[in-house]
């Protein structure tokens, strides 16, 4: 089967009046599968959108579209976003690292209410620690693995900020 479609058009500014919006950002996203998984998730949990930065691959390719499992067609998806368009946006922005850093708090004692936007880094090299955020949440490992990979840690924060938007 083939289907041509055409790609809904999204207006970045409809997310500045969404009132208590919660975002998730993929900033340069390599793996098609791992994208859809953490669209599904998104999508999942409640998120109002999906942006990505340039450098994220096509959220629209076959494999993405598939491994979203459906998601991709019910959460708006914004191409081409920078970090400071979400900020101008109104959101508290949250990078994730497993990493301590400056301003690190664990995720599940981190404030995630109100308009927050969830910033999710390159599978292999994360978000740089210079990237210009309002806080950072690690996932505690007990185990000797260095990082989770980037959908699960995607998946639980997407729930820790719906748990917390639904108090």
């Amino acid at each position: 089967m083939i289907a041509i479609a055409l790609k809904k058009e999204h207006d970045i500014d409809d997310l500045k009046s969404a009132g208590e919006a919660w975002v998730v950002v993929a900033d340069k996203i390599s793996d098609p599968g791992n994208l859809g998984t953490i669209l599904r998730s998104a999508e999942a949990a409640g998120a109002s959108a999906v942006l990505l930065t340039s450098g994220t691959v096509d959220a629209f390719g076959p494999k993405v579209v598939r491994a979203s499992a459906g998601a991709i067609f019910n959460i708006p998806v914004f191409e081409s976003v920078t970090l400071e368009q979400v900020a101008a946006l109104g959101f508290k922005t949250w990078g994730s690292s497993s990493h301590q850093l400056e301003k690190s708090v664990d995720f599940n004692a981190a404030d995630l209410s109100g308009r927050v936007a969830i910033v999710l880094g390159n599978e292999a090299h994360g978000l740089p620690s210079s990237t210009k955020l309002d806080g950072w949440l690690t996932i505690q490992h007990a185990g000797r693995s260095e990082s989770l990979n980037v959908a699960m840690a995607a998946t639980l924060l997407c729930f820790e900020v719906k748990r917390q938007h639904n108090k």
